[in-house]
């Protein structure tokens, strides 16, 4: 009863591993059934069908991945194309259509290096080792598998572990056990490592151990290895071997009657799927077995079984066959490699001819060079005399040029510090008017309590010094004022050490506008204009020179205000003189500076923009050139803006201006965040 729970069993389990198949199978069946245009979608139903079928129905899964070979080519769909060259040399090789299945794998490795992608180029080598593994030449799969391992990306550590195992298969039927035992146990420290449980690695092992005459250990491996697929759910051709590998043992063991009936299995479960090279092994184990048993019939029967399937898989024509694709397919990378040494070879003959030419081009070139050089001499030395002459008068002539630009460039701070200063009187002289008046109004108050006193006017006292205690409030309220305007004065006009320094530019772009304005005011009383800030709330602070930044405001700011001053200007003499040309609701227009902030993410935005004359189309390249002023000579040294837009620039950030004649002009700075 316990001979008959083996086969019982397995026959059970692959029944319900090839129901479930069919239920996927059937599934996409209906899918390809219901399509109504043949795409993409159906080559990988296609693809999909074909591995359904793999170990069940071997001729189908080919099939159905010819199908999505020739829909794909159809479409030109490359992906497709590839996937299916290299998954349909598995069926055929396990069928041992051997050229065949080496001809689809080279036809894959012709496309991966015709996209150069080393994926495919992995993938495709990896397929073509695999079909060696199948043909029993180890050596070509080592090598082909090998190459995939050239191209396969170092994170791709599985594609890594299953070409180890196949290195330990094929190091097993080359005989090199302990090549086998290296790769095997790679292979199983990676499964440990990320608790992966597969069976035939487990069998690799146990074939290993069977080489060496250990076959306790081969037996308990094989087992193990039985018992974990059976476990996971997993039907393949890896079954079959684990069932020879046990048979084997068994016969090693001298217990013919076990070892025969495993073999007999394996040679079932082999002739159900297909599977032709262990169909194979058992046939020689069972011709062997029953050979050792004196049962002559039987082993007559295995082995004639035997002779007819090698003849069907190693007769010489096939091997010729394969024997010719590689050879063919190796004379054309050679043919390629030929013309490639030609051309380069082609290549190096006419670059040496192209020296040779260019190189006589030179001589030649170099003699009558030679030849003018001579009578070139003479002259040269004269030319050098009258350049030594010219050059120590452009040497002086540059000594004063930088003598006269520093002497301006001072001029121009001079200017904006005038400017700052007329500003800073301005702010701090009504403050001052406040302390003065009250101040004499409270030694009036004074006189007036003492005389009160005297004439012992109590009520009239108390009232009296009540408003000597108001006006002193106020006194010191406007003393502070005038306190607070000059610290923060002195602390953006003194002399700093150039060190950036984190800056509220809100703040410092107000307090400049209301001294810019201040500072017009303190030099023409009849200037009047109106003055807007737009700040935003969420601008956070800058690290910059706060000097040099209040000073391109300054610069910017006081040019708007002369902007708006000459347009008042332009306007009241237009209109004074009757010009017919000027509309009289032209001057009606309010004359307006506005500065705002802005918070752009990445850099800070101040725009300052008046709604002057504008600058004409004919100088707007030249305004940020030193020197260059459309100002009246004595009014300006045309280096604001010139020592504005440098500073911007040291500071990582940008001027621009935009302008429209007789509507105004806008200056922008953007700075980094």
């Amino acid at each position: 009863m316990k001979k008959l729970f083996f086969p019982l069993s397995l026959l059970f389990f692959v029944s319900q591993t090839f129901s479930q198949n069919y239920k996927v199978i059937d599934s996409l069946q209906k899918l390809l059934l219901n399509e109504k245009t043949r795409d993409t979608t159906t080559v990988r139903r296609y693809l999909k069908l074909g591995s359904n079928y793999m170990w069940s129905k071997l001729d189908s899964a080919t099939y159905y991945y010819n199908q999505a070979l020739t829909l794909s080519h159809q479409l030109q769909f490359k992906d497709g194309e590839f996937r299916a060259l290299t998954q349909i040399p598995f069926p055929l090789a396990i069928l041992r259509s051997d050229s065949l299945a080496v001809a689809y794998a080279f036809k894959a490795i012709k496309i991966a290096e015709g996209q150069k992608n080393k994926e495919y180029l992995a993938a495709a080598y990896f397929t073509l080792g695999s079909v060696y593994i199948h043909i029993k030449d180890f050596n070509k799969s080592i090598f082909y598998h090998r190459k995939a391992l050239s191209y396969n990306s170092p994170d791709n550590k599985f594609f890594n572990i299953v070409t180890n195992e196949h290195f330990a298969e094929c190091f097993l039927g080359l005989k090199q056990t302990d090549s086998a035992f290296f790769y095997t146990r790679k292979v199983l420290e990676y499964n440990e490592q990320n608790k992966i449980i597969r069976g035939y690695d487990v069998y690799l092992l146990g074939s290993a151990y069977s080489q060496m005459g250990n076959n306790d250990s081969a037996l308990k491996y094989y087992k193990e290895a039985w018992d974990i697929d059976i476990k996971n759910g997993i039907f393949s051709k890896d079954i079959a071997n684990y069932t020879i590998g046990i048979a084997s043992v068994f016969q090693q063991k001298n217990l013919p009657d076990s070892a025969i009936q495993y073999a007999r299995n394996a040679l079932d479960i082999a002739d159900g799927t297909g599977l032709s090279n262990e169909k194979l092994e058992a046939l020689n184990l069972l011709n062997a077995l029953f050979e050792s048993k004196s049962n002559i019939d039987s082993a007559y029967k295995y082995q004639k079984f035997t002779l007819a399937l090698k003849d069907s898989l190693f007769n010489a024509d096939k091997i010729r066959e394969v024997q010719l694709i590689s050879f063919n397919e190796n004379l054309k990378k050679q043919e390629e490699a030929d013309k490639q040494r030609k051309l380069f070879s082609n290549i190096i003959i006419y670059s040496l001819i192209a020296a040779l030419l260019f190189c006589l081009v030179i001589a030649v070139i170099i003699y009558k060079n030679n030849k003018h050089r001579q009578k070139a001499y003479a002259l040269l030395q004269k030319q050098k005399e009258k350049i030594d002459k010219q050059r120590s008068t452009a040497e002086k002539t540059l000594n004063t040029l930088k003598t006269t630009q520093a002497q301006l460039i001072q001029s121009e701070k001079m200017a904006s510090l005038g400017e700052l200063t007329a500003g800073i009187a301005h702010e701090i002289q009504n403050p001052l008017n406040f302390v003065n008046n009250f101040s004499e109004v409270n030694t009036e108050l004074i006189r007036e309590l003492k005389d009160e006193v005297i004439k012992g006017n109590l009520d009239e006292v108390s009232a009296i010094a009540n408003d000597i205690e108001s006006n002193s409030e106020k006194i010191n309220q406007h003393g502070k004022r005038a306190d607070a305007i000059v610290k923060g004065m002195l602390a953006h006009s003194k002399s700093g050490t150039g060190k950036k320094e984190l800056t509220d530019i809100n703040a410092l772009a107000e307090e400049y506008l209301r001294l810019a304005y201040a500072g017009m005011q303190a030099k023409d009383k009849n200037f009047s204009a109106a003055c807007k800030f737009e700040p935003d709330s969420s601008l956070p602070k800058l690290k910059v020179v706060p000097q040099d930044m209040g000073r391109v405001l300054l610069n910017l700011i006081n040019n708007a205000f002369y902007a708006v001053s000459e347009r008042v200007k332009q306007e009241m003499a237009n209109l004074k003189g009757g010009s017919s040309s000027v509309s009289p609701f032209t001057f009606h227009k309010e004359s307006m500076v506005t500065v705002s902030t802005r918070n752009l993410g990445d850099k800070l935005e101040i725009k300052v923009m008046d709604n002057g004359p504008g600058i004409p189309p004919s100088i707007i390249d030249k305004i940020f050139q030193p020197f260059f002023t459309t100002k009246p000579t004595g009014q300006g040294t045309g280096l604001g803006l010139s020592l504005s837009y440098d500073i911007v620039k040291a500071h990582g950030g940008d001027l621009k201006v935009n302008t429209k004649e007789n509507e105004g002009t806008e200056f922008t700075i953007h700075l980094p965040i």
